[in-house]
């Protein structure tokens, strides 16, 4: 079985923001000024990336200041730099509702109950998410897209869920 991540992405640092060192956030969250309420937020090894000390939306980022960043230079350097929480410091989500960090490491079977193989990772490359599948036995991956009709049932607490994969791939 593929181990869960320990870490879950929650944003990306867009640049500097000012003179002062202040660090342009995009994030990931549902509530953008989550990333304030974690403090420190970690690099995908990790190891600490920023802390925060103080934080203020704007528009569609958040602005925050950071310990040990006290210029533009310094903040444009961390460009790019994705941003990971533990999953424990994640609020438990509510009945019937998951993280899609949850689904990875889940087992995928056939509607009739044939083992298909393992959710290894879940992707948006912008037209929705979509669950690659680890079939096993060292054949390729498999991709499926992420929605009711392709992935009908999701039972978290039982370790599987349920997939339609593309009839070219069965």
């Amino acid at each position: 079985m593929i181990a869960k991540p320990p870490l879950i992405l929650v944003g990306r640092v867009s640049g500097g923001f000012g003179i002062k060192g202040e660090v342009r956030l995009t994030t990931y969250t549902e509530d953008p000024m989550a990333l304030a309420r974690y403090r420190v937020l970690l690099r995908e090894d990790g190891s600490p990336s920023l802390t925060i000390e103080a934080a203020r939306q704007a528009k569609d980022t958040v602005i925050v200041r950071a310990t040990g960043i006290t210029d533009k230079d310094q903040a444009d350097a961390l460009r790019g730099q994705r941003l990971y929480v533990p999953r424990a410091a994640l609020p438990e989500p509510d009945e019937d509702e998951f993280y899609l960090a949850d689904l990875i490491g889940l087992r995928a079977d056939l509607a009739d109950g044939t083992p298909f193989g393992t959710v290894k990772a879940v992707h948006d490359f912008g037209a929705g998410d979509i669950l690659e599948i680890d079939p096993g036995q060292g054949r390729a991956t498999v991709l499926v897209p992420f929605t009711r009709e392709a992935a009908p049932e999701v039972r978290i607490a039982e370790g599987r869920l349920v997939v339609v994969p593309p009839a070219s791939e069965e």
